[in-house]
């Protein structure tokens, strides 16, 4: 198949989703297309079947913001029509779903027909789907795609509820590579972390107000307070410096280590003891994935489909969105003995496996075929 992939290039779980499925099926043998503004933060190598489409906005007085969702369909057309694409992959509604339904209607003035499969990752319909703003055109797109998928059932839930949809959503989980996020000998570097042998708790994620990184620093206050602990804050975003000042004002920074962005997240998962995932919402909840399949154990919300993704008492413990005092006595459960603590991540790294990317991949791919074969027998 010729597969066009439509995603942000950011390290949002959306857009890295997108990237491993494609440089997945790529490796299977197919021809995948990526089409977005950058190059994908996970497409880190080029290999053989993989291409990537950089869309070029023009930005004029005029223009106010420049107008990315007409500039993504034009782009669209054009590789629609030379590299000959089979089928549209577009990962999260805002815009792309609305992209790719304009290029469908031109590319059908042109006597081209190309069907598109919409991926839901979670803030698209939970945050800002919601939007009255964006809701008739993300309606409409769904209607119009020949096929939708939701990261979880939850996410499935929700689009219906929130926009009366009908039509089938089928669910096809996230995923994760253990040919990456294995646990790997980093002895050196946990002994550089703790000296002393404490536990240490990490966070990873885009600091935006959702993922309550507040709840990451009270809850590890408290299980500090309780038995040696060291925290790794991963990743940057908008509440990092006020973070970082609140960090300084209560003289936990030697207890406190911000990373920032880091590309291989893996290794630092390879250390850890606990992950620390109290998000406002959570559809999927991949960062905890990945931290499971580094056997990491998870405190987390309950919310969205991080308790299909994070099984309550089994790969850790699943909480009330808020509830600081119940995250970290649970977290202190797992981590007090070291009997329990390895229990945990085994039982974390076994479910981390039954959502391999070897066993999702081959779902995607039949996915596709279903609906390219529906759609030839539509246009006959």
């Amino acid at each position: 198949m010729n597969i066009g992939i439509i995603c942000y290039p950011t390290y949002g779980g959306s857009g890295v989703v997108a990237t491993e499925l494609g440089k997945s099926m790529g490796a299977k043998g197919h021809k995948v297309h990526f089409i977005s503004y950058d190059q994908p933060a996970r497409l880190d190598f080029f290999a053989e079947n993989l291409y990537y489409h950089e869309v070029n906005v023009s930005e004029y007085p005029l223009f106010k913001y420049p107008p990315y969702e007409i500039a993504l369909s034009s782009k669209i057309v054009e590789i629609v029509k030379s590299a000959n694409l089979d089928i549209l992959h577009v990962h999260y509604a805002i815009p792309h779903a609305a992209a790719a339904v304009m290029a469908k209607y031109v590319l059908r003035e042109e006597g081209v027909q190309i069907p598109i499969i919409t991926t839901l990752h979670g803030t698209d319909i939970t945050l800002v789907g919601k939007d009255a703003t964006y809701g008739p055109v993300i309606h409409y797109s769904l209607n119009q795609s020949e096929g939708v998928t939701a990261v979880s059932e939850s996410l499935k839930t929700d689009t219906k509820d929130i926009f009366q949809f009908e039509k089938e959503i089928r669910v096809i989980p996230n995923f994760v590579d253990f040919a990456r996020f294995q646990r790997q000998p980093k002895e050196h570097f946990k002994l550089a972390i703790a000296p002393n042998k404490e536990r240490i708790v990490i966070h990873t994620s885009n600091f935006r107000k959702v993922k309550r990184v507040d709840d990451v620093m009270s809850v590890f206050r408290l299980i500090q307070q309780q038995l040696p602990a060291r925290l790794l804050m991963v990743g940057d975003g908008p509440e990092r410096v006020r973070l970082e000042r609140e960090c300084r004002n209560s003289n936990m920074c030697d207890k406190i280590t911000f990373l920032g962005k880091q590309d291989a997240v893996e290794e630092i998962l390879s250390v850890g003891d606990l992950f620390l995932m109290p998000s406002e919402t959570e559809s999927f909840g991949l960062a905890a994935l990945e931290a499971m399949a580094c056997q990491v154990p998870v405190i987390s919300s309950n919310t969205g489909g991080l308790p299909e993704v994070n099984v309550n008492g089994v790969t850790g413990f699943t909480c009330d969105v808020g509830d600081v005092e119940a995250m970290a006595q649970r977290g202190i459960e797992v981590l007090q003995s070291d009997e329990v603590l390895q229990k945990f991540k085994e039982n974390a790294v076994n479910h981390a496996k039954t959502y391999d990317i070897h066993s999702v991949c081959p779902i995607y791919e039949a996915y596709y075929e279903e609906v390219i074969e529906k759609h030839l027998q539509s246009v006959v």
